[in-house]
């Protein structure tokens, strides 16, 4: 078989599932239109509430902002295809759907780390500078920071549609999950993945990765900076405006190191613990954001009140 006809075997993927059971997919129907309403209405309600309360027009709550909108598109991202699969029993993706569905959800994924970076910026200057953190900070500079990130993570993202379209498929188009990934499509294909290999390694040690050290450092130094204050309330009242965002870090960089590890040296685990990892990768961080907004928002209030 050459490759051109080859190329034009697979006009479409099927996405999976419960791998095995496939029969069990109604059994999530309820359970994902659940968790995706909560986390469409966690976030719509965080946004709300900071363009309302003005006492909430600073900064952290801006990047916050930012974070829930980068949430809703993620979750917007994968909405289609869990639909499809789990509600219409309907697996099949056309081939383009697939890699524009696979663009952004890489895309939202860059955003969200470079999200996360933006902020432990926020807490540096907060703790380090109080006194000129707004005008440090100003409404100008958080929106091009929010442009700068989005522009890098569409610029990073941007080859991945190009390089899975040269690929030839003339094997198998079955998903191993219920939403495009390019690391998922690159390995149907029957020629040389080692420039797909090769850029998704690279988009990870010095995206993800050098956005992980970023915030590492960013925190060797607010620690520092926090150490040095003499009272002891006044740490603690420090440390806490980094409650909200800490959780985030570990609710993004957790499941994504899980999700990794599996996938390199967890070949012989069973398909469903590959598919559970990667929906908590997905699913879990745009869910769960919301709830510790919400338990910043009122460990601040707390303080607060405490101050008058």
């Amino acid at each position: 078989m050459n490759t051109s006809s080859s190329h034009v075997n697979h006009h479409s993927f099927i996405l999976t599932g419960i791998p095995g059971m496939p029969d069990k997919n109604p059994w999530m129907a309820f359970p994902l239109g659940f968790l995706y309403t909560m986390t469409l209405l966690g976030n719509g309600t965080i946004l709300a509430i900071i363009k309302v309360d003005q006492s909430l027009h600073e900064p952290m709550y801006y990047f916050l902002s930012i974070l829930a909108l980068t949430d809703v598109g993620l979750s917007m991202s994968t909405l289609p295809s869990m639909l499809s699969i789990f509600w219409f029993n309907a697996p099949e993706v056309p081939f383009d759907a697939c890699i524009t569905q696979m663009f952004f959800i890489h895309s939202f994924g860059e955003v969200e780390s470079g999200v996360l970076v933006s902020m432990a910026f926020d807490r540096f200057v907060a703790i380090r500078d109080p006194l000129h953190y707004a005008s440090i900070l100003t409404h100008g500079i958080i929106g091009k920071i929010g442009i700068a990130v989005i522009i890098w993570a569409v610029c990073v993202v941007f080859p991945v549609p190009f390089l899975i379209k040269q690929l030839p498929f003339c094997h198998s188009n079955v998903l191993s999950h219920s939403y495009c990934l390019h690391q998922d499509a690159m390995r149907l294909a029957c020629a040389s993945m080692r420039v797909n290999s090769l850029y998704g390694l690279i988009v990870v040690i010095f995206t993800l990765g050098f956005d992980a050290l970023i915030i590492l450092f960013s925190y060797v130094l607010i620690l520092k900076t926090v150490l040095d204050i003499a009272s002891r309330a006044e740490r603690l009242k420090a440390l806490n405006t980094c409650f909200s965002h800490i959780c985030a870090v570990l609710l993004f960089y957790v499941p994504l190191i899980g999700v990794t590890m599996i996938h390199r040296f967890g070949k012989h685990l069973s398909p469903v613990a590959h598919t559970f990892m990667a929906n908590t990768y997905l699913l879990l961080p745009p869910l769960l954001n919301p709830v510790t907004k919400q338990i910043c928002r009122a460990v601040i209030k707390i303080l607060h009140s405490k101050d008058t």
